[in-house]
């Protein structure tokens, strides 16, 4: 058996390089597709402006012509800069279940990087926290969400064997929603609001959001800087990811918290449930993706949760409560069951301390791994990380 790696270089082998999962997992139940024109743009360095700071190369395997595995690095120079961390990413790492070619595929992307000045490699992680992170270690038999990727078991196991640690972990919750918030929850609420003076964006349209967009990114900037592998979205990024999600939102699920003087304090982005629609839609939108999308809108009974963040001078004050009553009052209204968490710092307290008020079951585990490419790390970088 011989393994060939051959680098994406033409639009053919993009299209093969982003299409490969959807083969991989045909038949698997608990896959969810990307939207494959949304993939494309993401990964075509004309159109999404991560290129713009990031060295990046896409590779594929092949045993006898046939498509194995993919993989991509990333030199992200804004975070070797930030971090001061000479460490590359690997990414949109996806394989048939056989260690030589998840070793072929991982050692590409290390010598790269090794040939780019890199020390370290760890991953799986995207140009930005907006891209999937991590690989699944726990949670094979759940259906995923369209903003995280199903994977296989085997997967941990080859990149440990090729001598891959923990790095990072996430936590995802299924919460059950009940049909009237707790009153302990709302008076928590209540007393949060009052003190601190805090109003709900009134919220009826597309437009009605727009206008709060800075401040919301630039709050993601600001409380996430510090957290793993982050580092701030540029304007031109805020655009294009604004572009790729801005549609699917509705502004019935969104809920912005305002100070007294109309300014951002916190912000929670929720959606229904579009899994079990990109699965019928096997990642396209054209002839039926629509179809399915909007019924997934109008007949749900599962609500994704996706971005929320809070300023950091109102953090440790109980703002959560304000803008998840907000939420948790809108989805109830709806008729929602169950909510999905989406991924969350295994060492978040704050978020988790919410999921206490509820019945929840933690249900999925990410890891990103973590490599040394030389054999003696600079002292600053391993009392960093370690």
């Amino acid at each position: 058996m011989s393994i060939q790696i051959k680098e994406v270089t033409n639009n053919k082998d993009l299209k093969a390089f982003v299409c490969f999962p959807n083969e991989l997992y045909k038949d698997c139940k608990y896959f969810v597709p990307t939207i494959i024109k949304q993939e494309m743009l993401t990964l075509n360095p004309e159109k999404n402006p991560s290129f713009e700071v990031c060295d990046t190369k896409l590779w594929l395997a092949y045993i006898d012509g046939k498509i194995v595995g993919r993989i991509a690095g990333i030199i992200h120079k804004p975070f070797v800069e930030k971090w001061g961390n000479r460490y590359a990413r690997f990414g949109w790492f996806d394989f048939i279940d056989n260690e030589k070619v998840a070793t072929a595929l991982l050692q590409t992307a290390e010598n790269w990087a090794g040939e780019n000045g890199m020390e370290a490699i760890h991953g799986p992680l995207g140009f930005t926290d907006f891209d999937p992170e991590g690989i699944l270690i726990e949670g094979f038999s759940e259906l995923s969400t369209i903003i995280e990727r199903y994977n296989y078991p085997y997967y941990a196991n080859y990149i440990e064997k090729c001598g891959y640690h923990k790095d990072a972990d996430w936590v995802e919750y299924e919460v059950e929603i009940p049909a009237k918030l707790p009153d302990k929850f709302l008076k928590i609420s209540d007393f949060v609001q009052r003190k601190n003076n805090l109003k709900i964006a009134k919220l009826k349209t597309l437009r009605d959001i727009l206008p709060y967009v800075d401040e919301i990114f630039s709050i993601i900037n600001d409380i996430y800087g510090l957290m793993y592998g982050f580092t701030p979205v540029s304007e031109k990024q805020t655009e294009f990811y604004l572009k790729r999600y801005m549609k699917l939102v509705n502004p019935e699920f969104v809920s912005i918290v305002l100070d007294k003087n109309n300014k951002v304090v916190a912000f929670g982005v929720t959606m229904p449930s579009y899994s079990k629609a990109m699965q019928k839609a096997k990642g396209t939108m054209f002839p039926l993706g629509f179809y399915y999308m909007h019924n997934a809108m109008k007949k749900n009974d599962v609500i994704d949760m996706y971005f929320v963040g809070i300023r950091p001078d109102f953090q440790n004050k109980g703002v959560l409560a304000v803008m998840f009553n907000d939420l948790a009052n809108k989805i109830i209204a709806k008729g929602y069951k169950k909510a999905e968490t989406n991924v969350e710092f295994e060492s978040n307290e704050k978020v988790q301390q919410l999921w206490s008020y509820f019945e929840k079951r933690q249900h999925k585990r990410r890891r990103s791994y973590f490599k040394y490419l030389v054999s003696k790390p600079r002292g600053e970088d391993d009392a960093m990380f370690r």
